[in-house]
């Protein structure tokens, strides 16, 4: 697990813009992020993660599979799904999910609830979330076309 202020999260995500919005997030409110698409990625990063975040509709893993796993390893687990999508959300919890929220209040709240989740309620996380979106998706494309 991270030595770091923010500790380490775990992202698992296959939707490209989800997984660049999320890891923006994260090191935004000053977390290690480990992005990772895959079900075997995720079970390689998740012995050294302290949280977990899971986009619910993947189709590259089982969303509910990974929360649930995450959960067993004792790791607080954050959702993501279709704010309509009432079942997989209760599944979701009833896996273990802490909370799930829908992508439009990450879109929207995102800098806010990251940092409340993380425990961070500071003048950077403020700054954070008042922020538009759309500077905080030009930044993370730029830090990932620079790698």
């Amino acid at each position: 697990m991270s030595d770091g202020a923010g500790g380490r999260v775990v992202v698992l995500a296959d939707d490209l813009i989800w997984a660049t919005r999320l890891a923006a997030l994260v090191r935004g409110a000053g977390a290690e992020v480990v992005p990772v698409a895959t079900a075997a990625a995720f079970e390689a990063a998740l012995p050294t993660s302290d949280r977990v975040i899971v986009d619910l509709t993947a189709r590259a893993y089982d969303g509910l599979a990974a929360v649930g796993r995450a959960a067993s390893a004792g790791r607080p687990v954050l959702c993501l799904a279709q704010h309509d999508d009432h079942e997989l959300r209760r599944l979701a919890l009833a896996a273990g999910a802490g909370r799930v929220y829908a992508y439009r209040k990450l879109h929207e709240d995102g800098p806010a609830v990251i940092g409340a989740w993380l425990g961070r309620s500071g003048p950077a996380a403020r700054a954070a979330a008042a922020r538009p979106m759309a500077d905080r998706d030009r930044e993370a494309r730029s830090q990932e076309d620079s790698r």
